[in-house]
């Protein structure tokens, strides 16, 4: 792969970041599960059982949204150091670190830091999430 397409991947990996948390963060529910493949799936922590396929991926937002609401403040998540480990025929392993913040009237903290590996498959023109195990940061 030239320098150039693999530059070009890059981009559109990164891009894909922005945009996934862009959906989330919005309440763009339905958006952000469709960033997932059909029966993608999300491990994390934070929710006592892995979300797997769209349904369980809308309520995994529509979660985060009905806790930032509770407590009155705006949360947003913001994707940092996204490492392309491996790339391969339309499949792709990146690793990369979440940061959660939450604004309220008065202030912006962090509430945790995480860290991601995703299985990226390239599907219609767009990378999707096929696997994404979240992990607490020691």
């Amino acid at each position: 792969m030239s320098s150039q397409s693999s530059d070009l991947q890059a981009s559109d990996i990164y891009q894909f970041y922005a945009r996934q948390t862009h959906l989330i963060d919005s309440g763009r529910h339905a958006d952000w599960a469709s960033t997932f493949l059909d029966e993608g799936e999300f491990h994390s922590p934070t929710y006592p059982e892995p979300a797997i396929g769209k349904d369980a991926l809308v309520g995994i937002s529509q979660a985060f949204a009905e806790t930032a609401l509770a407590a009155n403040e705006v949360r947003r998540h913001i994707m940092t150091n996204i490492w392309i480990r491996q790339t391969n025929a339309g499949l792709c392993k990146v690793e990369c670190v979440l940061l959660v913040t939450a604004t309220s009237s008065d202030c912006t903290r962090v509430l945790r830091t995480m860290n991601i590996t995703d299985d990226l498959a390239y599907q219609s023109g767009f990378w999707k999430v096929n696997y994404r195990v979240v992990r607490a940061t020691p």
